[in-house]
């Protein structure tokens, strides 16, 4: 799941406004940035290389460090602790755990196979992406709707209604997320642009996959915070 950790992120900044957004989106987006880390430490070595080969279906990647059932207490503690000493809280602390446990529920539902601790252990995981795509991003889709609902409701029901363009902003950036997706789902860019086959010599697939976060975690912080300032004004 992409779309639906964001929508985490920014309930929990809505509901427990001392931890920052920025910080909860990196707790929400956890396991995913260690994905990366662990990729380009050659621990979690991700294929297809090419980007432009990329599908939801046929990416492969054993996530036994980042996204693993076992590793995953480690990571509930070390961003507990973090939240805890960066805003002298401890609900921040446990605010910021819950969104680790989060993801790894969502994931659960909509997301790559997981398992508890290695390939060759039981499944933590439907591992919706590679054996029914579309099902799990349905989950996703609705998930978000609900969840979107749910935070934009509580605006207007502590009278804080956000500008419409501002709603737009942030609803566009999950419509963005959930339609890329869709995109590569079982088609690459490859095949579907008709792009020709050529070797640059380097996987393209994680460091695109890595831009796209950043850009979306940055866009979606400074959108919400938009939202909040606006808040502020009633």
């Amino acid at each position: 799941m992409l779309a639906g950790h964001f929508t985490t992120a920014i309930i929990a900044h809505q509901r427990f406004p001392k931890g920052s957004l920025l910080f909860f989106l990196v707790a929400s987006q956890l396991q995913d940035l260690l994905w990366f880390v662990f990729h380009f430490l050659g621990l979690e070595t991700t294929t297809p290389h090419d980007v432009f080969d990329a599908t939801l279906e046929t990416m492969s990647v054993d996530m036994l460090y980042s996204h693993d059932l076992i590793p995953l207490g480690l990571w509930v503690i070390v961003i507990g602790l973090a939240g805890k000493m960066l805003y002298k809280s401890t609900e921040v602390g446990l605010v910021a755990s819950a969104l680790v446990l989060g993801h790894f529920v969502l994931d659960f539902f909509s997301g790559h196979p997981h398992h508890v601790f290695g390939q060759e252990t039981m499944n933590a995981g439907l591992g919706l992406y590679q054996s029914n795509v579309y099902w799990a991003l349905g989950i996703e889709i609705v998930f978000c709707a609900v969840a979107l609902g749910y935070f934009f409701k509580e605006h207007a029901r502590r009278g804080t209604l956000a500008k419409a363009r501002t709603k737009l902003k942030i609803v566009g950036l999950h419509v963005f997320a959930i339609a890329y997706m869709l995109s590569i789902a079982t088609t690459s860019f490859r095949d579907l642009l008709g792009i020709p086959s050529f070797d640059i010599g380097l996987n393209t697939t994680v460091p695109t996959i890595v831009l796209t976060y950043i850009a979306m975690m940055l866009f979606l912080n400074a959108a919400a915070s938009e939202c909040e300032s606006i808040s502020t004004q009633y």
